[in-house]
């Protein structure tokens, strides 16, 4: 497993790359992060938290380009529709966009607000 628990908090024991093929941009979350896991939802072993809270906690890609909350939504999504995972990638693809976010919601729910700095 490419994740530990400990207590109530997971874990990466590797780093996680993914390539988003629809926005053209890199993520990758680094060995040693940790994430309260599916937040309201239930657990599943997936790559997709990982890199949607790396986006979520960041609001940037790797190359340091802001993301909107709806691209970090559906990043999630697509990494769950490649796992087969039909149903859970279009209901959290809804969940995570209106109920989550972080960098990301700050940025723009569709559209970058403006240049942020940091």
């Amino acid at each position: 497993m490419f994740y530990e628990r400990v207590g109530d908090i997971y874990i990466l024991k590797y780093p996680i790359s993914y390539h988003s093929t629809r926005y053209g941009k890199d993520v990758e979350a680094a060995a040693g992060m940790e994430s309260d896991g599916a937040t309201g939802a239930r657990d599943i072993f997936s790559e997709s938290w990982w890199i949607h809270d790396q986006l979520c906690d960041t609001g940037k890609w790797e190359d340091g380009e802001l993301l909107t909350n709806w691209q970090a939504s559906r990043v999630l999504s697509d990494i769950l529709w490649s796992e087969g995972r039909y149903f859970r990638a279009v209901y959290w693809l809804f969940a995570t966009f209106l109920g989550g976010g972080g960098e990301c919601r700050k940025n723009g729910m569709f559209w970058i607000k403006k240049k942020r700095k940091k």
